[in-house]
């Protein structure tokens, strides 16, 4: 005998496996044994939640800086911003998100009606400031953009030592 033929004595043939599934009848498919599914977890996303120490913490007026220098400027940078002549992301700092994303639409408008040339600059005319709480400014400006007289009303609330525009009103 060979060694060749002597290789062949040690192999031992198996059959494969069965891979595929059983079949099954419809009506064991339709009542059969659900197959365990682990449950939604259960999380509170509305529970306890870390805004008193990492949400915006209010400050009183002592410590923050005198408001009508910066009503004057946030005026002018809001009428500049509704005119088109200046991009809202200048004031996002500034404002809370509801009033930004007003701005933003705005802006985004005038940016599609602005017609050519040179338009003369707006001016504020008059600003007027009152406290009607602690760390919470309301005011008013009288602004001229043009050719237009204009009004507008904000609402400062301090918070994280600085000023910010909570609420806004353009006429």
């Amino acid at each position: 005998m060979s060694a060749a033929a002597g290789a062949w004595d040690s192999f031992t043939v198996r059959r494969i496996p069965q891979t595929a599934p059983r079949i099954i009848s419809a009506d064991e498919a339709w009542h059969g044994e659900q197959p365990y599914a682990q449950d939604a977890l259960a999380l509170d996303f509305f529970g306890a939640r870390d805004d008193e120490d990492f949400g915006r913490q209010p400050t009183r007026s002592s410590a923050l800086p005198d408001p009508a220098p910066l009503v004057g400027r946030l005026s002018q940078a809001i009428i500049e911003i509704v005119s088109g002549q200046r991009p809202a992301p200048q004031l996002i700092r500034h404002t809370a998100p509801t009033v930004y994303s007003v701005l933003a639409r705005q802006a985004m408008v005038a940016g599609r009606r602005r017609l050519s040339g040179t338009r003369r600059p707006a001016v504020v005319r008059r600003v007027r400031v009152c406290e009607p709480a602690d760390g919470v400014v309301e005011a008013c400006a009288v602004v001229v953009a043009h050719g237009r007289v204009r009004a507008l009303a904000l609402r400062l609330e301090g918070f994280d030592g600085r000023w910010l525009v909570t609420a806004l009103t353009i006429g």
